[in-house]
C-alpha cells in the first residue's frame, strides 16, 4: 500500500490520508476488530447501540469491511451519493476525503466551550435502546416510522435537536430537510435488504458529511456496518407495524433510577453478516 498519514483513529477505524500511489489525496479506512458493548457480571456484551469498547472480535474489521462494502455498492446502483470509491483489501476501504456535518466554536474565550466534532443521524424503526430508555411511556418495539435523531458524537453522545442544529448555524432548515430525507431514503433500503433475508433492522446510525472536492452537497460518509445495525429475528408486525411479539422478547427492568432494556430476539452481528458476503 502507498505512503499514508494516521488522521484520526477510532472505536471501530482508523482514518488515514493516502500520500503517494494511484489513490493519493484520497482517504484510507482501516476496519479494526474492537466492538462496542456493555460490561455484565464482568464479562462484555457485545452490542453495537452502546458507544463503549469493550473488547475485540478476531475477524470482525474484515467482516465490518467486506459488510461495508456490500451496502455501499447497494447504495450506488439505487442512486444514493457516499463518499466509497473502492475497497483494496480484506480491511482496507479508499474514499473520498470528506468532512463530517460539524462547527467551530463561535466564542472560544468563554470556558467550556467546545466545537461539534462530527454529527451522527440516528433512525429507529422500532422504540427499543436509547430512545425507549428516553420515552418509557412508549410501547417497547412500537412502530416508529423511521424516526430520524441526531446527536453530537465523541466521548459521549449528545442528542440534539433539529431545532437547534438550525438556530445556532450547525445547519440550515434546508440541510437538515434533505439530511433527513437522505437517512430515511438509506434506512429503506437498508431495511428492505435485511427484510428479503427473513430478518428485521430494529433501528441504525449513519454519518453524513461533504465531500471535499465535491459541490457541498450532504451524502452518507463513514461506514454501514454491523456496528451501526441493531437486526431482529421472528418480527410480527400487526396491521399498525407494531410488533406483536414484544412480550416474549422485550426485557426491561428498572432499579437505582436506571432503565435498561433488552431484545432476546436481537441478532448477533455474527449471525447475520455471512448472508451478505
Amino acid at each position: 500500500m502507498a505512503k499514508k498519514k494516521l488522521i484520526y483513529s477510532g472505536k471501530s477505524k482508523d482514518v488515514f490520508d493516502i500520500t503517494e500511489g494511484p489513490y493519493a489525496g484520497k482517504y484510507l479506512l482501516l476496519f479494526k476488530d474492537g466492538a462496542t458493548g456493555y460490561m455484565e457480571n464482568g464479562k462484555p456484551v457485545f452490542d453495537p447501540g452502546y458507544d463503549t469498547v469493550v473488547g475485540e472480535i478476531p475477524g470482525k474489521g474484515a467482516i465490518a469491511c467486506r459488510f461495508a462494502t456490500y451496502f455501499f455498492r447497494l447504495l450506488k446502483e439505487n442512486g444514493i451519493p457516499s463518499h466509497y470509491i473502492d475497497t483494496i483489501s480484506d480491511t482496507e476501504m479508499v474514499v473520498e476525503p470528506a468532512t463530517p456535518l460539524s462547527m467551530a466554536v463561535e466564542a472560544p474565550e468563554f470556558p467550556g466551550s467546545a466545537p461539534l466534532l462530527n454529527l451522527e443521524f440516528t433512525w429507529r424503526n422500532n422504540a427499543t435502546g436509547s430512545f425507549w430508555r428516553r420515552y418509557p411511556f412508549a410501547q417497547p418495539c412500537k412502530n416508529l416510522h423511521k424516526v430520524v435523531e441526531a446527536w453530537t458524537k465523541g466521548d459521549v453522545d449528545v442528542l440534539i435537536t433539529m431545532e437547534a442544529l438550525e438556530e445556532t448555524g450547525a445547519m440550515t432548515k434546508d440541510e437538515i430537510l434533505h439530511s433527513v430525507e437522505l437517512v430515511k431514503n438509506i434506512a429503506e433500503i437498508v431495511s428492505q435488504e435485511f427484510s428479503s433475508k427473513d430478518l428485521h433492522v430494529i433501528d441504525g446510525k449513519f454519518e453524513l458529511g461533504r465531500l471535499k472536492y465535491g459541490d457541498g452537497k450532504i451524502v452518507i460518509i463513514d461506514e454501514i456496518s454491523p456496528d451501526v445495525l441493531r437486526v431482529c429475528k421472528g418480527y410480527a408486525p400487526d396491521e399498525n407495524g407494531n410488533c406483536t411479539v414484544f412480550r416474549q422478547c422485550a426485557v426491561t427492568n428498572y432499579a437505582e433510577d436506571k432503565r435498561t432494556i433488552k431484545n432476546k430476539n436481537q441478532v448477533k452481528a455474527a449471525d447475520f453478516i455471512d448472508i451478505f458476503l
